[in-house]
């Protein structure tokens, strides 16, 4: 790596090191204002608040990753050309399109290690804190609806009334139909735990079988039950699809559609987690033709209001996007990819301009 891609790189870091710090603070300033509504349910205070947001923080961090790294760059290669650092490289022969094939080079780098932290840190954080928080404060996962949490599991419908926060479940009812779409038998139980290997123990079980001889009923203490449903099938339940490893997306997205259940959703963030790489190297590019502009365009400050607006038009647009294609059923990967070309072919096109000028 030459004397002037070391230099770059630093002043990149640097900044976008100091604003991702800044950005946790006022992250974690606002989770601790969302937690004081909670303190005083049963077992929750000041300390458990704090392991929750402590917990919370990964995710934030891949979160914010990509603006950290256009609000660095574009504060570092402003400072650069206010000092006319920028103008003596220029003469030196670098550039506009070398400098962004440095930035390119720098924002893969991030976007890897934002990938392994998204994949591997941030989901297991993120239960973890739900996980946490529901213990001490003594409640259920999820209730999606009245009667519970409904799963279809091939030609069986399970209804769970509760799933505590150790995976337990409590007041199980399946419904087994037979190949022509009659009920064929009903198990309630009152609760099970996971055994592993897609095995479930259900306690306190009465099973009961209708057939062409009549109805019949049978009590059993403890009966083994296999399913798809799993913790991780129920982890979806406390960690929005976005948070998700691609691997538990990987496998929510199939065991719903073995069960020709709607995926959208879980495809496009699945979809998402695919084209992360590419998100920061994009961000970086985009800020590039606004910091390169002469110190009379504008100061640092202005440069830097444009960036952040910049970063914010693409949330926005993958967010519409996002929502466009749910409604209207278009296809996951043109949903997913078609604002970074966009905004990957401004960024091109401005670079371009800044070069020519």
């Amino acid at each position: 790596m030459s004397l002037l891609a070391r230099y770059l790189s630093s002043q990149v870091l640097v900044s976008s090191g100091f604003v991702l710090l800044a950005l946790m603070v006022l992250f974690a300033f606002f989770d601790v204002m969302q937690e004081l509504g909670s303190l005083g349910r049963n077992d929750y205070g000041m300390g458990q608040a704090a392991v929750v947001v402590l917990l919370s923080l990964p995710g934030h961090l891949y979160e914010i990753m990509p603006v950290a790294a256009l609000i660095g760059t574009l504060f570092a290669l402003s400072r650069l050309v206010a000092n006319s650092e920028y103008a003596v490289m220029r003469v030196s022969g670098l550039s506009s399109w070398r400098v962004a094939g440095y930035f390119s080079v720098i924002g893969i780098l991030l976007s890897l290690l934002m990938l392994s932290l998204g994949e591997f840190v941030a989901p297991w954080s993120e239960q973890a804190a739900q996980r946490y928080k529901l213990s001490a404060t003594r409640s259920v996962v999820a209730q999606q609806f009245r009667s519970g949490l409904w799963v279809k599991d091939g030609s069986t419908f399970i209804n769970v009334r509760e799933v505590m926060p150790d995976n337990t479940l409590r007041g199980i009812e399946i419904y087994g139909f037979d190949a022509d779409g009659r009920l064929d038998s009903i198990r309630a139980a009152a609760q099970a735990n996971w055994r592993g290997s897609q095995m479930w123990d259900l306690q306190q079980v009465m099973e009961t079988h209708f057939g062409a001889e009549g109805v019949r009923a049978e009590h059993r203490e403890h009966l083994g039950w296999q399913s798809v449903l799993t913790p991780d099938i129920l982890n979806v339940l406390l960690v929005a699809p976005e948070k998700m490893s691609a691997r538990t997306l990987w496998r929510y997205v199939s065991h719903l559609k073995e069960n020709n259940q709607k995926a959208s959703r879980y495809e496009l963030a699945l979809w998402s987690k695919f084209l992360s790489p590419f998100v920061i190297p994009i961000m970086m590019l985009i800020v590039m033709p606004f910091a390169l502009q002469g110190p009379r365009s504008g100061g640092t400050s202005g440069k830097i209001f444009i960036g952040i607006l910049a970063g914010l038009g693409f949330h926005l647009l993958s967010r519409l996007f996002g929502h466009l294609g749910l409604l209207n059923d278009w296809p996951v990967v043109i949903v997913s990819m078609l604002p970074l070309l966009i905004f990957l072919t401004i960024a091109l096109a401005g670079i371009r301009w800044v070069e020519r000028r």
